[in-house]
């Protein structure tokens, strides 16, 4: 392999020639062999990275023209605007595991920028230090990129799927007015209820974790940048945190703002910590209407079987015909992993000490897992399973006719205890409940039929 030499304020470095970071990437790629190729710091981050140095450049030419010239800038954002295109994800070879202030990240996001703009110039002019990362700090670009991701990805990804899968159960509700069915608590059969009844339960908690996520990506608007080592905004000139805000928000389409207070900032991970509990909120809705749906499907003879779902692939290798709800395996499998996220996103966030919270690489990592994982599951979940119900009339009318619940509606009648009598009697004897009732002397054959009507239960 060719090298070239490159250097930092340690020395010199051996960097592949045909690379475009510098001498920081490579000591941080030589240093930190962990989960190498696997766990790298996600492509969120790279491009949330492209758009605040853009936009800190952008300031900078309108506040340090002397220093950030308009050949500078040009170079910059075209460098950033080829990383936001994805162009250079594979020059970010960094993994989460580094210093937990992601300061190898931030200058290997200052190094390619340079070096790719140093390529389109045909000349060295940009520095990585002195030109990308001015009136910057790795303190409050590594926060600021984490907020920026974690919008994007909440608002572009995980809110539209869920709006998607709230918009199909509607339509299931709307569909299957007045199938009237059992209803189950504790897993044993209760008192009737409809189809869309539980459709719209489902629905109306996607729709609740839908507001709770707007809610929740408020504060993330607030942006670190501008706070640079400490919170005091040392070497940022007078007014670069809020027109860089407003900046970012120009190339994002989103409202950010500057953070009000930047010693909090950079050290607290709060608003993380409770946008990822909305997110956790939603996995663990999803949890439950995945689980009501297999549970619902199981079958297809010596189960409940009162939906069909589609049938996607063969669901054994050694019973011929098997087939299981896979979608639904796998969103309950991406529920555990973002309900086990936010506990090292809780942790992560607890570890602030002074001036700087020092475990973020790990607590964006988990984040952006939990918003992307839920964000993809929904969509399949919604594409391959959700979209396809459909109630199994016949076995819903049999097993509502079957349950010994419905003595329920007996009860204004000859109250709860005679009630419990008939249940246990027709449960007992294999028999009815009308044949119970009567038996036991409580109504008569006509009361009975007057005063019985599942239907009307619900």
């Amino acid at each position: 392999m060719d090298y070239r030499i490159e250097h930092d304020s340690m020395g010199e470095v051996k960097v592949p020639a045909d690379r475009l970071w510098g001498a920081q990437t490579q000591r941080s790629c030589d240093n930190f062999r962990i989960g190498v190729g696997i766990e790298t710091m996600p492509a969120e981050i790279i491009y949330a990275f492209g758009v605040l140095k853009m936009a800190a450049a952008t300031v900078n030419n309108s506040l340090k023209k002397e220093k950030m010239t308009e050949e500078k800038l040009s170079a910059i954002k075209k460098a950033c605007e080829e990383i936001m295109a994805g162009q250079h994800n594979s020059q970010f070879p960094l993994v989460v595991w580094q210093t937990g202030s992601g300061t190898q990240s931030n200058m290997n996001a200052n190094e390619v920028i340079a070096n790719r703009g140093n390529e389109l110039l045909g000349k060295k002019l940009l520095h990585p230090n002195d030109d990308v990362n001015m009136s910057q700090s790795s303190n409050d670009t590594f926060p600021t990129a984490m907020h920026i991701a974690a919008v994007l990805t909440m608002e572009d990804k995980l809110i539209p799927a869920a709006e998607e899968l709230a918009e199909t159960l509607k339509r299931l509700e709307k569909e299957n007015q007045g199938i009237v069915k059992s209803g189950r608590t504790h897993l044993q059969d209760a008192t009737p209820i409809t189809f869309s009844q539980e459709i719209s339960g489902w629905r109306s908690s996607i729709e609740k974790d839908i507001k709770l996520l707007k809610l929740s990506i408020k504060p993330l608007y607030e942006l670190a940048l501008g706070g640079t080592a400490v919170g005091t905004g040392l070497n940022a000139p007078e007014g670069f945190d809020s027109a860089v805000a407003e900046e970012i928000a120009k190339i994002t389409r989103k409202p950010f703002v500057t953070a009000e207070n930047k010693f909090h900032a950079l050290t607290s991970k709060d608003e993380l910590v409770f946008a990822h509990g909305a997110i956790k909120a939603l996995a663990t809705d999803m949890m439950k209407i995945a689980n009501d749906i297999r549970w619902l499907a199981s079958g297809p003879r010596d189960g409940l079987g009162e939906i069909f779902i589609p049938e996607n692939e063969p669901g054994s290798s050694i019973m011929p015909g098997k087939v299981n709800p896979t979608q639904c395996e796998a969103v309950t499998m991406v529920a555990v992993q973002v309900m086990g996220n936010d506990v090292a996103v809780g942790m992560a966030a607890s570890q602030g000490n002074f001036e700087l919270n020092v475990f973020m690489p790990v607590c964006i990592y988990n984040f952006l897992q939990s918003a992307r994982l839920m964000a993809e599951a929904i969509v399949s979940f919604n594409k391959n399973c959700v979209t396809g119900i459909r109630a199994n009339k016949e076995k819903m009318h049999h097993n509502l006719h079957n349950s010994l619940m419905l003595v329920t509606a007996l009860n204004p009648y000859i109250g709860y205890e005679n009630s419990a009598k008939t249940a246990k009697k027709a449960y007992k004897e294999n028999i009815s409940l009308r044949d119970a009732c009567v038996k036991l002397g409580f109504l008569t054959e006509e009361k009975f039929d007057e005063v019985f009507k599942p239907e009307e239960m619900v």
